[in-house]
């Protein structure tokens, strides 16, 4: 007969099996713990990336359109999705004459298609090279030459295809680097320059393609969309706006700092919520623990007078109570972790739209970070929670337990 060294571990393994259901509450218990912690932090810590990225990827403090076009504008700029707006783009001069006004940079939007490229609608964004200030460094990133005339650059979200082609009104048009993601609206996009959006429109004429608004026929005739613009930070920003809004006349202006103040906002409501509700859950589970461990250790006292009478310390029980309950919080911290990382990273987009809000997966480190941090939290709440029942059990005396029911 094969000996067995009955050491803490060992015999709490035993125990463990031999009450299947017992522990399989138990692990249940933490890995909700477990799901909540991990998903929730990863959830907050995206949410902060993308809202991050966004900001920088934007670059402009202030975005003037026609007016009435403001709360499109705004949604292009989140969310994608299809739009058009025009003025005359002699309001650009108008616009960079300003004083406090550092730069000023003209866009086109064309009204967004669904091409056979993409998996979704895109938004075709033309700007001027010799003024942007926005898109250029963006591609910079990706590509350490400039585009040039006849080459697109596409956003995170539009498929290039095999051959590194975009067809675009039944025209291929070369892909000249693929963003990184901006955690915005901007991933759908295909940007090129005004020269190829000329071209562009042009082509469409002529293949009889009709579009939705009458000026982007005008696109070859000095129409614009949006206009982006930098100020200087020593000059007060609301008398900047008043200027722009009274040389130019007829315009809304989007202030960057507003619109990203907003969604701040909105994220850290949400964060908060999400902390709150895992704090509140971490603690439900310590309570939920403690009355499993305390009703288990309460029918099993004659196992333990048993262990007593054959030689086993205090200490060694309590190290038995607090083995088992650190192998079930450990098991059931690794599969709640799994079980949320099969919930967030691979619905990222999903996740990104349902919540309407700035979504961009955070770097590596941290998210090992925040795993550890999950599994370290889920592993203490089994031997917090047994820890007053290991105490009072390994304190029982052995001889009136053993008589007790008789």
């Amino acid at each position: 007969m094969e000996k067995i060294d009955l050491t803490v571990g060992v015999l709490s393994l035993k125990n463990l099996r031999a009450k299947p259901v017992r522990t399989a509450c138990l692990v249940v218990v933490v890995a909700v713990l477990a799901f909540t912690l991990f998903g929730g932090s990863i959830l907050a810590l995206n949410l902060r990336q993308g809202l991050e990225t966004m900001t920088k990827r934007f670059g402009a403090d202030l975005m003037i359109v026609p007016e009435g076009a403001g709360e499109r504008a705004q949604t292009l700029l989140l969310r994608g999705g299809s739009t058009f707006f025009y003025f005359d783009a002699g309001i650009v001069d108008k616009v960079a004459q300003i004083e406090g006004v550092l730069c000023a940079s003209p866009q086109f939007f064309l009204t967004s298609l669904s091409a056979e490229c993409c998996d979704a609608a895109v938004q075709l964004i033309a700007y001027d090279p010799a003024t942007d200030f926005v898109v250029q460094p963006w591609i910079a990133e990706k590509r350490g030459k400039q585009v040039i005339d006849g080459q697109v650059v596409i956003g995170s979200r539009v498929n290039p295809g095999s051959r590194g082609v975009i067809r675009l009104f039944n025209h291929e048009y070369p892909v000249a680097a693929q963003l990184s993601r901006s955690a915005s609206g901007l991933d759908t996009s295909i940007f090129m320059t005004m020269n190829t959006m000329r071209d562009l429109v042009g082509r469409a004429r002529t293949e009889g393609y009709n579009f939705l608004a009458i000026q982007e026929k005008e696109a070859v005739r000095g129409r614009v969309s949006a206009i982006l613009a930098k100020t200087d930070q020593g000059k007060a920003q609301s008398g900047i706006v008043s200027a722009i809004r009274k040389e130019a006349g007829g315009v809304d202006v989007l202030i960057s700092q507003r619109i990203f103040a907003g969604i701040a906002g909105t994220l850290s409501g949400l964060v908060k919520y999400i902390h709150i509700f895992s704090i509140g859950l971490w603690i439900l589970a310590l309570v939920v623990l403690a009355a499993v461990f305390s009703g288990t250790i309460h029918e099993r006292k004659k196992e333990f007078a048993l262990l007593r009478i054959l030689g086993a310390t205090r200490k060694r029980l309590i190290g038995v109570v607090l083995s088992e309950s650190s192998i079930a919080s450990i098991a059931g911290g690794v599969a709640g972790v799994i079980l949320a990382s099969l919930a967030v990273f691979p619905f990222a987009t999903l996740i990104s739209e349902r919540l309407e809000l700035p979504y961009l997966d955070a770097p590596f480190f941290n998210i090992i970070l925040l795993l550890l941090g999950s599994l370290l939290l889920s592993a203490l709440a089994g031997p917090l929670a047994s820890l007053y029942a290991a105490l009072r059990i390994s304190k029982a005396e052995t001889y009136f337990t053993m008589r007790e029911g008789e």
